[in-house]
């Protein structure tokens, strides 16, 4: 009887012991768990908002495929360029005077309504700072008006899609020159550089610069009494209707998605402006389905 019960004892201790070993091991994963969750990494972190933001744009943009975009979605190749040139041809055209004020709008600099964000050095500017001065920023066209010399009349030389703030000095480094990768660093450019005949903009812009140049060239085709514009794969085009390097463009554009600043200047200039839109940032996968 004495045996049973010593053996009772035992059986009892062990088992008070191993609950409390179990305790123990259990209070660090209950206290990590609310640590893990709380700690991301910025680039982590960064990833999640930018997914955040896409899946909101994505969301939005499907309002648009029903009804802006219906008759393109489901084509691709030059069905799809015509289809979209046929939707993004009905717009309203600014004077070259009136883009100031425009680009005061579609550009401001999201934590000061008094500035603009200048394209190419992402420098954050006083919007009465317009003008030809060194200091000022004034209207840059990204794809340059002598590529099919319509300079700055109504149309494609006052087409907000594609003309942005920069500043003075960087806009006259870049000239007319096509794009591409390389060169040397452009003073106060944000990173952009350049060389004899291209210039590449600093890593933030470069996709937006391709969907600014690949709007232009479905936009305007020649039917319409100005130069059919297109991307090739070349510099130097000069005064051709071209602009290159599109191989170059194509790899921005998956290098550089749509952010919020070009998501809210498209509908800006969709909704108080030209009422029409660039189809690459509501849908960038476009590029590749026409090009």
């Amino acid at each position: 009887m004495l045996a049973i019960r010593m053996r009772t004892r035992r059986r009892k201790a062990v088992a008070f012991a191993t609950a409390a070993a179990l305790t123990v091991l259990a209070v660090p994963a209950l206290t990590a768990s609310p640590a893990t969750a709380t700690t991301e990494p910025p680039a982590t972190a960064a990833a999640t908002a930018t997914a955040t933001a896409t899946a909101t744009a994505t969301a939005a943009n499907s309002d648009y495929d029903s009804t802006y975009y219906k008759n393109a979605i489901g084509k691709t190749g030059t069905a799809l360029k015509s289809s979209l040139h046929t939707i993004i041809s009905s717009q309203t055209k600014l004077s070259y005077s009136a883009v100031w004020d425009a680009l005061k709008a579609t550009d401001q600099d999201p934590n000061n309504s008094n500035n603009v964000i200048l394209l190419y050095s992402g420098v954050s500017r006083s919007k009465s700072l317009n003008g030809g001065n060194t200091g000022n920023w004034n209207r840059e066209h990204v794809w340059a008006k002598s590529h099919g010399d319509f300079g700055t009349s109504t149309g494609p030389g006052t087409d907000i899609h594609h003309l942005r703030p920069t500043d003075v000095q960087v806009n006259s480094v870049r000239g007319n020159k096509d794009f591409d990768n390389g060169g040397s660093t452009v003073a106060n450019g944000g990173g952009s550089l350049t060389d004899s005949d291209s210039f590449e903009p600093r890593n933030a812009v470069k996709g937006d610069v391709a969907r600014m140049i690949l709007y232009m060239a479905v936009r305007y085709e020649g039917g319409d009494g100005w130069a059919d514009l297109e991307p090739n794969n070349n510099v130097n085009n000069g005064s051709n209707p071209y602009m290159g390097r599109l191989s170059v463009l194509k790899a921005w554009n998956e290098q550089d998605p749509p952010d919020a600043f070009e998501q809210r200047r498209n509908q800006v200039i969709h909704d108080s402006y030209q009422h029409n839109r660039n189809p690459f940032i509501d849908h960038p996968e476009w590029v590749e389905a026409i090009w």
